[in-house]
C-alpha cells in the first residue's frame, strides 16, 4: 500500500505500519470505527486487535488487525464485473446507512475525502495546464467546473475514501470484504464512486449507478474526483498508468458532454 506497509503476523493477523507521519492519525481512527462499521455492514471488515507505539527506530504508532481471507479484485484475473458492479453498489448503499457514530468530518486525516472538491481546485487547474496538448483541456475544465458547482446538502454519510480494486476482497468471485479504512469519515459520498470510470465499462457503470440511486449532481462531483485523480496520474512516470488515465479522462469528458446535451 501507499499509506501503510502491511505484513502478515502469523496466519490470522496483519501489521499496518504508516509510511509517513501524515498517515498516523488513521491508526487510532480505524481502531475506533472498525467495530462500529462491522456491526452494520453486510461484508467483512478487519477487526482491530492492538495499537503499537513508536520504538526500536520506528517513529509512528501502528496497528495489528485481523487478516481477512479472499483475493483483492486487483489480484483476480477476469472477475465477473457485472456482478461486482452490483455488489460494490450494494456495499456503498449499506455504508451510507451506517449511523455516523464518532466518525470525523473530512479533513487532513483522510485528505478531505467526502469534503469540498474546492480543496483541490488549484492543484487540478495546475494539472490541466500541464496536460495541454495531451487531453481536451477545455472540456476537462468544464467537467471540473460542473463538479465544483454543487454540494452534498443531505446529512453526511459514511465514506470509505479509497474504494479501489486493491481494497475490495472476493471469495468465490463475489465481494466478501473491504479493507483499508484509513481514509474513512463522513460527508459527501461522491468520492467513493470513482471506480465507475476507472474500472467499469459503460454498461457496468449503468448497473452501478442504477443500484445506488444517487442524484445527478453527486455523479457530477464524482466525475470531478475522478478527473483530479486521473490528472495526478498523468504527472507520474508510469506509462501504463498514464495511458489508463487518458482513457478515464476521455470517458469523463464524453459522459459530461452527453449529460450536458440531455
Amino acid at each position: 500500500g501507499w499509506d501503510n506497509s502491511t505484513f502478515h503476523l502469523g496466519e490470522d493477523l496483519k501489521i499496518r505500519l504508516p509510511t509517513a507521519i501524515r498517515y498516523q492519525p488513521q491508526v487510532e481512527k480505524e481502531a475506533l470505527l472498525l467495530p462500529h462499521l462491522a456491526a452494520h455492514l453486510p461484508y467483512d471488515v478487519p477487526k482491530p486487535v492492538a495499537i503499537g507505539r513508536p520504538g526500536h527506530g520506528y517513529p509512528f504508532s501502528w496497528s495489528v488487525q485481523s487478516f481477512l481471507p479472499g483475493e483483492t479484485i486487483a489480484a483476480t484475473p477476469s472477475p465477473d464485473r457485472r456482478s461486482l458492479a452490483l455488489d460494490i453498489a450494494t456495499y456503498l448503499a449499506a455504508l451510507h446507512r451506517v449511523p455516523p457514530g464518532e466518525a470525523p468530518p473530512p479533513g487532513p486525516h483522510n485528505f478531505f475525502r467526502g469534503g469540498d472538491l474546492a480543496v483541490y481546485d488549484a492543484e487540478t487547474r495546475a494539472c490541466l495546464a500541464r496536460s495541454a496538448g495531451r487531453i481536451d483541456s477545455d472540456a476537462a475544465l468544464s467537467v471540473w467546473q460542473t463538479a465544483l458547482a454543487s454540494r452534498w446538502t443531505a446529512a453526511p454519510v459514511f465514506v470509505h475514501g479509497d474504494v479501489s480494486p486493491g481494497n475490495l476482497l472476493l471469495r468465490d468471485g463475489r465481494l466478501s470484504g473491504v479493507i483499508d479504512f484509513g481514509c474513512c469519515g463522513i460527508g459527501d459520498p461522491a468520492c467513493d464512486l470513482m471506480m465507475a470510470w476507472t474500472f467499469f465499462d459503460d454498461d457496468e457503470r449503468a448497473l452501478f449507478r442504477d443500484r445506488l440511486g444517487l442524484d445527478a449532481d453527486t455523479w457530477a462531483r464524482a466525475r470531478g474526483w475522478t478527473l483530479w485523480k486521473a490528472l495526478l496520474a498523468l504527472d507520474k512516470p508510469d506509462r501504463q498508468g498514464q495511458a489508463q488515465a487518458l482513457e478515464v479522462i476521455a470517458a469523463l469528458i464524453q459522459e459530461h458532454g452527453a449529460t450536458a446535451r440531455a
